[in-house]
């Protein structure tokens, strides 16, 4: 039974996640394939924590927020991808309406949370390259913990005023969800409620929530370019290059996939576009967050020789 009996209305019990039901070959294959990426994303993120945690040199405020960074993504690849996983495998692609509230919650909260920690690293970035002599003032250890502590508020905040939104509407038409996992665009386009609130409430809090971070974000490597390209800091700062260009392109990853799913809500995507959308932020960014910002990053390799060489001294 997915429908019960509320006064005179019929709500939904359970919903079923249409992603995969039309994949009839190669079920094994992507069953395979997002157990890879699943098992890299949580290495990957974890050896970045207990390195970062155990190498004195890398406690830095870049290294802070990197460390929440991924703390984050095995937290929000693993809000969906184990369900995916038995979708795909066990062939059972019914969510109940808890779960998906849950899953709707935490991954919202997440993802708000991920655009404040972008925009941060960029802040700290900012100050290590053109505030340097001030640097060590400004980024003390209070003031990286207030502002990791910020992201997590503001989106979980943020979550719950979408999550409370979106179940409060009726689905009494339908209880086949488009996609993978439940998302607020394929829930809104199968409630039989009036959605004129819920897709006005996406466009203005997605405007102070989701691109005020990410204009900071901008405005901060704006002024980052500006530094290294003047004379003052030419040949001094290839490092800070570098680092900078890791940070824009899961910047450019993440919010190019966000702006697509929530900044047109409802139904001028095609399922297709949202199967591979949902793909790219939910499981591929987490994967390759690792690999763009730290290992390969002679920082970290230099910390992991030294783990390396205390594990095989001892």
């Amino acid at each position: 039974m997915f429908l019960s009996e509320t006064g005179n209305q019929t709500s939904v019990t359970e919903f079923i996640l249409l992603g995969f039901l039309n994949i009839t070959h190669g079920r094994n294959f992507f069953t395979i394939l997002f157990l890879t990426m699943y098992i890299i994303c949580i290495s990957g993120n974890s050896f970045i924590i207990t390195v970062t945690m155990l190498n004195q040199s890398l406690h830095t405020p870049m290294y802070f927020f990197l460390g929440n960074l991924s703390f984050l993504d095995i937290c929000y690849i693993s809000v969906t991808v184990p369900k995916m996983l038995a979708s795909l495998w066990l062939q059972c692609p019914i969510i109940s309406l808890a779960d998906c509230i849950a899953q709707l919650y935490f991954l919202v909260a997440l993802m708000g949370t991920e655009g404040f920690l972008l925009a941060f690293m960029a802040l700290d970035r900012y100050f290590a390259i053109c505030c340097p002599l001030v640097y060590t003032r400004l980024m003390t250890k209070y003031t990286c913990l207030q502002l990791a502590t910020i992201s997590w508020v503001c989106g979980f905040l943020n979550s719950s005023l979408h999550t409370t939104l979106t179940f409060r509407l009726s689905f009494c038409q339908s209880n086949r969800i488009s996609h993978f996992f439940c998302d607020i665009p394929p829930l809104l386009s199968i409630s039989c409620s009036d959605i004129l609130f819920n897709k006005i409430a996406i466009f203005t809090i997605g405007i102070f929530i989701g691109l005020s971070p990410f204009f900071f974000t901008l405005v901060s490597y704006a002024f980052i370019l500006h530094a290294i390209m003047s004379n003052d800091h030419k040949g001094r700062h290839h490092k800070a290059i570098s680092t900078c260009a890791s940070h824009i392109l899961v910047v450019i990853l993440f919010y190019g996939s966000a702006i697509f799913t929530y900044f047109n809500p409802t139904s001028t995507h095609s399922f297709e576009k949202y199967q591979l959308v949902g793909v790219l932020y939910n499981i591929l960014t987490p994967t390759l967050n690792p690999i763009i910002y730290s290992l390969r990053n002679k920082e970290v390799k230099l910390a992991l020789k030294k783990l390396m060489c205390l594990v095989h001294g001892s």
